[in-house]
Parts: C-alpha cells; structure tokens; sequence
C-alpha cells in the first residue's frame, strides 16, 4: 500500500493539504460569502474536527489502516500541552492515511470523503 521509504509525518503533510482542499471545495457550495466561506472552513481544518474524523472512520479501517493509524499517533508532535496532544495525535494519524490515499488508493480516499460528507458534522 505505501512507499516504506517515504516518513509517515510526509504523509502527513500531503495528507493536510488534501484535508484542506477537500473541505475547501465542500465550503464553495455553501455560500458565496467569503466570511461564511472562511468561518465553515477553519472550524473544519483544525486538529480537534480532524481527530472527530477519525474516531469517525476507525471502525471502518482494515487492519492495515489501523496500524498506520496507531504509527502515526506515535510520531513526536510539536504541542507542549498535555491536554492537546492526543487530539494532534488524531489528527496527525488522519492525515497520514489521507496522503497515502491520495496517492496509492483514490478510491478509498473517496469512499470516505463521501462518508463524511453524509455525517451531521458536514451538515
């Protein structure tokens, strides 16, 4: 499924940009004001909503996915803060799967953007 040679924390960082992007063009149907657009947004892309996603999709994940997942929860985060760092975590691990998704299995990625998508969190 992955490239082992390339660091979890790269999938990451392609994984947060593809979560970005994916909520972006969600946000565009919602309204054309750009402040609405901006609000609807940021109160997607942020480690907490993040974390909520994937507590959402764990129970759907095949072994393999778990495990990447759990990998990725363990990498060093840059937050101090106790009280946050297991949300980061989360989010961290989510990001992970959507970049190696993004770049190894699309239709996965879209399954579950559609599942999202269908939640009370995109309502």
């Amino acid at each position: 499924m992955l490239n082992e040679s390339v660091p979890l924390r790269n999938y990451a960082h392609l994984g947060d940009a593809v979560w970005e992007i994916f909520v972006r063009e969600y946000t565009i149907n919602k309204t054309s004001n750009i402040k609405t657009l901006h609000k609807i947004t940021t109160a997607k892309v942020n480690a907490g909503f993040q974390s909520d996603m994937l507590n959402l999709i764990m129970p759907e994940l095949t072994d393999e996915e778990k495990d990447l997942a759990r990998r990725a929860r363990n990498l060093p985060i840059p937050v101090a803060r106790r009280n946050i760092q297991q949300v980061y975590r989360c989010a961290t691990a989510l990001e992970v799967l959507l970049g190696i998704w993004y770049l190894h299995d699309k239709q996965r990625l879209n399954y579950f953007f559609e599942k999202l998508k269908q939640t009370e969190f995109f309502s």
